[in-house]
């Protein structure tokens, strides 16, 4: 494969003008403010230096001596945890939210191998770093795969997991949605607009419901697609929907021994590859409020909170309901 440097400006050339976007960041997010200090762990990966950043926010109430970490989806960022990390370090926990790498304010790679092991792998090294041997792990939409993942690989080290709104809780591939290329994600990736954002997460996250403080989000998303790391940002997220798409954990549920709390959106549409697939395929996709109730009977230990009416973030759409139904969760389990 050529140097992806090459590949992009010849790619950039024949697919005509990029996008304009009203905000410009860096490949790594430089120049949009996170709501904590953002440090950075350096290490190795597959013979390269990286970096991934995360924030690391202590017990602001009476410390319980208990850490949390919050694994972002695919369209999101550690960043996107605000209310999260606000609500959790008030009641007494320890918060780390860390950027993946190849999102946000962490590296984006040439040439990375993305699989749901290494990037647990990654968190699993921060959070020795850190000196955190074990965690509660809640993860959001893509980062509700890896968080799984994570507790798969290190079950001795998850105290408790979390999923709020996990995508992959059903095999898109095994029912039916074509298989789109790297290459063809691409395409894809290297099109997106604030408005496409704006438009896809209205339709699919938001159940409709637009409110003003998405449009932070948005900018965040769009600004670093539409930075100087254009084409990196849009390969590496290439690289990650592959991963997504062709790596379910929804057959390893049953394997999950921890106790599991499941907090979904019952009006979630998220679906992978649902926009290219058959209408009778994309007809069976994405009803949360079936697939809730189905993860809920596989996994061993879960106890399920159902929003209904929400959609896919429900940690964003009504923050004081979900903390409300996160705290107590983790206090009962």
């Amino acid at each position: 494969m050529p140097c992806l440097r090459a590949f992009c400006i010849a790619t950039l050339l024949t697919a005509g003008t990029a996008p304009v976007f009203a905000a410009s960041y860096g490949p790594e997010l430089e120049g949009f403010q996170y709501p904590y200090p953002v440090e950075h762990f350096a290490f190795q990966s597959q013979g390269r230096h990286l970096q991934m950043g995360y924030m690391d926010v202590p017990a602001k109430g009476r410390a319980n001596g208990r850490s949390v970490v919050l694994m972002h989806g695919k369209n999101f960022c550690g960043a996107t945890w605000e209310d999260s990390i606000k609500a959790l370090s008030e009641a007494g926990y320890r918060v780390i939210a860390p950027d993946q790498i190849g999102f946000c304010t962490s590296s984006k790679p040439e040439h990375y191998q993305y699989s749901f092991q290494q990037l647990a792998l990654n968190t699993h090294q921060l959070l020795e770093k850190l000196g955190i041997q074990k965690a509660t792990i809640i993860g959001h939409s893509t980062g509700g795969m890896l968080a799984t993942r994570y507790a798969l690989l290190y079950p001795a080290q998850t105290e408790q997991l979390g999923l709020v709104n996990p995508i992959g809780l059903e095999d898109w591939k095994a029912l039916g949605v074509p298989y789109r290329s790297v290459d063809q994600w691409y395409q894809r990736e290297l099109k997106l607009s604030a408005d496409s954002i704006r438009q896809y997460e209205l339709n699919t996250y938001y159940v409709g419901r637009w409110k003003p403080e998405y449009e932070r989000w948005v900018d965040m998303l769009a600004g670093l697609n539409g930075g100087p790391g254009h084409a990196q940002v849009a390969w590496n997220s290439a690289l990650i929907y592959d991963m997504i798409f062709t790596q379910p954990v929804v057959y390893e549920f049953k394997h999950l021994q921890m106790p599991t709390l499941l907090l979904i959106g019952t009006s979630d549409t998220t679906a992978i590859g649902s926009d290219i697939a058959p209408p009778a395929v994309k007809s069976r996709l994405g009803h949360y409020d079936v697939l809730g109730k189905q993860a809920a009977t596989l996994i061993p230990h879960a106890t399920l909170v159902e929003f209904q009416g929400l959609g896919h973030a429900p940690q964003m759409e009504e923050p004081a309901r979900f903390h409300k139904a996160l705290l107590q969760g983790l206090n009962s389990l």
